[in-house]
This record gives C-alpha cells, structure tokens and sequence, in this order.
C-alpha cells in the first residue's frame, strides 16, 4: 500500500494534502456513526492493488474478456468465502453498494408495480426500502408496517395484519436505524402465509450475524443483501445471498441487466474482508461492539436521555433529544464541534421534518476497532451529555474536543497514508 500513496503525493500532492487531513480528521474524532468503520490495511491495500486494471464482465470460467486466469480465482475465493461465512448456498459479490445489490433482488424477484411490504422509512427503514424519491418507489407499490407507538418495536401482530390485508409479492425485513434484534423465523412463517418472498436487508448488522452475536436471516430469507463497508468492515460494496434456486435470476438481474464490469479491486477487498470475519478475533470484535453499545445506551439513560425502544441489542441507538429542548440538527451539529462525529436521525412517529429530526443516532463499530470499551463508552456518555448540555458556549464545547483528541491518543489509528 505504501508505495502506492507515496506515489499519490508525488503526482498529485493537493490530493494527498487532502487524504492527510482526513487521516487526522479520523485520528482525532470519535467516529460515532453507526454505519461507518474503518476497513484493515490488508482490505485498503486491496482496494488500491492491480485488479482494478482489470475488465471481467461476466462471471468466473464464463466472462466475456480473456485474461482472467487469476481474476476467476480471486472472485471464486470471494464467493466460497462469503456462503462459508453466511451459511449460504449462492453468493453473488459483484454488487458495488447496498443500493444496487437491492435493485437487483427486486429486479430477480418481483414484476413492476408489484406490492412489497417493508419498515416504515420514517421509523427505520431504508430509502431503497421503498421511497418515493428512490427508484424503488417508483417502480414497486410499496406498503410499510409501522412500529408500535409505545415501545418503537417492531410488532408481528401489525406486520401480519398489513401483509394480510395487502397481500405482497414480496416483505422486506432488516433497517438502518433499528436498534433491536429482527426475528426472522417469524417474518418468514408471515411470509409463508401470504404466499410471499422474504427479503432481508442485513447491511448494518451482518458483521454481527456473522460473529454469532445476531440470529442469522438465511436458513429463513429467500434473499439475502448486505453491505461490506459496515460492521462486516470490508471495502465499499456489497453482497447477495440466496439459495441455489434463484441463482440464475440473481446472476442474471446482476450482469447483464444492472451492472457491466464489476469492480475487481473491490471483490478482492471482500475476499479478504471475509477472511477477516471468519478469524477468532473478529467474533471478539462483534462481541466487543455489542457490548459497547449496551454500555453506551444504559450511561445515556442514566443521564436522562429518551433511546427508541429504550436501549439496543445491536451495534446502534437512537437517541430522543427533543426531550432536552433540541433537534437532532442542533445535537449532531453541536456534537460535531467536539469532536464527535454523529448522525441526526428521526424517531418513531416523529413530528419534526428529516432535515431536522427529533433524534441523534450512534454507534459503535468503529471506535470498537480502534480498540474502545466499555469504560470508554462512559467517557463518551459524559461527553455527549457535557456538550449538549453547553451548546451555546464555544468555550466549554473546545474543553471538551481538546479531552477527546487527548484520549484517541491512546487509540491510534493507521500510522500514515504517506
């Protein structure tokens, strides 16, 4: 890797003054997003290695370029990996974001305009999910369920009365803002019962399905989707999974009907990333960032802060901070300041608009690869409460970012991009 960003400073130095600054922009803020995490050096050196020279439309021992003798073997290895680490039948890891890889699974699975239950958007769900400013919406009759106005929590009982009323192709499970475990054993008999396909959308929680610390969708899901780049902290991109039956419609909705030319360099990056999950400290990590979370939404309660659902089974929270008299907006923003680096998010039946939202949400998949626990996750409740609660004073706000930068200096991260 390092001769090759060496090179970047050579040739491009306004660039690689750039990179430098997000390097220490990384190094000295607490990175709390929940879908962010910082890939190995082994995953970045594969994004940047020679297979990205390389044109492979197709699939390995069928492609319709020659010299990709070597290529086949890489994305042979990405394939087997991926369905040994999932318990998979068929894996496709041609899908460059989770998007796409979404795209492709309604393109295999459904004609256009037919109905697909999936999670409110408003309340976790995800824009390729079924909103109307995605092409998901426009091309599928999208019907939600909602989550129960008291506990937030996703209720069975609502969601079989939905699909019975309206009968769907297809039901999406899995969220981007959901911070409880999914049951997909009772997803799937819903299913069943309507005569529909069952669809999970695992991209945050994959790293934690695969560690064993989040039931696993595939012996229940027809379709299985992830990112890389979340808690399974891989490159960016994303993966397919199913069983043997609907391996040609996925292959084919895949290359040649969405994509062309996959991303070598970033299957290679997968590959390794999957060999990476599958190693005895990865379990350790996954377990880690649980319990990290735990940590952080129980010191968060403690402090008089509202989470959906109240607390986390996973890697991720929401918080409620129109209780303490602000927007998401102004808490991310003033959070920012300090160095903690977050995501305005809405709630469950939230009255203030997306731009502005009534929540904050958190994670902690990165700062736990940083090698973070659960006395760090105090410090971080501390500070977040600190900040919030000194939002109007620039001085005490640059107190707390000058303690924060003090204590990621026990953390460090890459030794240099240079």
């Amino acid at each position: 890797m390092h001769h090759f960003t060496r090179s970047i400073a050579e040739q491009d130095p306004t660039i690689h003054a750039l990179l430098e600054k997000e390097l220490h922009r990384l190094g000295t803020t607490l990175q709390l997003i929940p879908s962010e995490n910082f890939a190995s050096k082994a995953v970045l050196a594969a994004t940047g290695s020679i297979a990205s020279n390389k044109y492979a439309e197709g699939y390995p021992g069928r492609r319709y370029y020659e010299g990709n003798e070597y290529i086949d073997q890489m994305e042979q290895l990405a394939i087997d990996r991926a369905k040994l680490l999932f318990g998979a039948e068929y894996a496709n890891v041609q899908p460059l974001s989770g998007g796409p890889a979404n795209m492709c699974v309604y393109e295999a699975f459904l004609q256009e305009g037919e109905t697909v239950l999936s999670m409110d958007l408003a309340q976790g769900g995800h824009l390729t999910h079924g909103a109307m400013v995605n092409f998901s919406g426009k091309k599928y009759r999208f019907v939600h369920y909602p989550v129960d106005p008291v506990t937030h929590r996703i209720d069975m009982h609502t969601v079989r009365e939905v699909a019975l009323r309206e009968k769907p192709r297809m039901i999406v499970c899995g969220a981007s803002a959901y911070p409880r475990l999914i049951d997909f054993s009772a997803f799937r008999a819903i299913a069943d019962e309507v005569g529909a396909y069952l669809f999970a959308d695992v991209s945050h929680i994959s790293g934690l399905i695969v560690a064993g610390v989040h039931p696993n969708p595939l012996p229940f899901a027809d379709v299985v989707t992830t990112t890389t780049h979340k808690t399974l902290r891989g490159p960016r991109g994303a993966l397919i999974l199913s069983r043997q039956e609907f391996a040609k419609a996925l292959d084919s909705a895949v290359f040649p009907r969405i994509q062309a030319g996959p991303h070598q360099n970033m299957i290679v990056a997968k590959a390794v990333a999957f060999h990476e999950a599958m190693q005895p400290e990865f379990r350790q990590y996954a377990e880690q960032v649980v319990a990290n979370a735990k940590v952080l939404a129980e010191a968060l309660t403690e402090k008089g802060y509202t989470l959906t659902t109240g607390g986390t089974d996973n890697h991720l929270m929401v918080v409620n901070v129109a209780a303490k008299g602000m927007t998401g907006s102004e808490a991310a923003s003033t959070l920012a300041k300090t160095g903690m680096v977050t995501n305005k998010n809405m709630i469950p039946y939230d009255t203030a608009s997306p731009f502005v939202t009534s929540g904050v949400r958190l994670g902690t998949p990165a700062m736990t690869s940083r090698g973070m626990q659960e006395a760090d996750m105090q410090h971080i409740a501390t500070w977040m409460d600190r900040a919030l609660s000194a939002r109007d004073r620039a001085d005490a706000l640059l107190a707390i970012r000058q303690e924060i930068e003090e204590h990621l200096a026990s953390f460090p991260i890459y030794d240099s991009y240079a």
